[in-house]
């Protein structure tokens, strides 16, 4: 019998995909143009389990990024729950330079998905915004950044992550980067 498609996978089924995702974004982002076979291989299942989780090369490379971008959308609250709002966007704002490198190693295989007519847009970032917003709201409301920055603000203002060469030290840089960003988030704050 076969399982429904909105069906919940069962527990080996779920690992496999995750292994496959996983396995997915290194190789997509050291090469576009991997063998889906290879990711396969890399990823222990066979030809068969693959194909039923990503039918399509498109399909694989539009889920390793939405996948990715749900992973560091979905830090946001447990951060604010753990830390003070400001401490919790900081870190928040490292996992977001990992996947904005990640994202960049990705950009050949995501725009071959996206570019052809007929194939799929790219994914919206609508859930690392509300991500973004609510940790920026947390931080405001607590008084430990300036009033009135908006997602798009802090995108902007980081956007330069994305130019850093994923081959390189890149953490070092993006460190420097970010406390300079919420140094200048800090100044104006009203509890500071």
């Amino acid at each position: 019998m076969r399982q429904k498609k909105d069906a919940p996978l069962r527990s080996d089924a779920l690992r496999n995909r995750e292994r496959i995702l996983e396995v997915a974004l290194e190789e997509l982002t050291r090469s576009a143009d991997v063998p889906l076979s290879a990711i396969a291989k890399k990823a222990g299942v066979g030809q068969g389990t693959f194909y039923r989780h990503f039918p399509t090369r498109e399909a694989l490379v539009l889920e390793v990024y939405r996948h990715e971008m749900r992973q560091v959308a979905d830090t946001a609250a447990p951060l604010l729950e753990s830390r003070e709002p400001d401490r919790a966007l900081r870190e928040w704002m490292d996992r977001l330079a990992r996947f904005a490198l990640a994202k960049a190693g990705l950009a050949d295989a995501i725009r071959q998905a996206t570019s052809a007519p007929g194939q799929p847009a790219k994914p919206g970032h609508a859930p690392v915004t509300e991500a973004a917003e609510l940790l920026l709201r947390a931080a405001e409301e607590a008084g430990t950044i300036r009033p009135g920055i908006t997602a798009d603000d802090l995108f902007l203002v980081i956007g330069g992550l994305w130019t850093l060469p994923p081959g390189t030290d890149w953490q070092p840089r993006a460190t420097r980067l970010l406390d300079f960003v919420m140094d200048g988030l800090r100044v104006g704050a009203p509890g500071r």
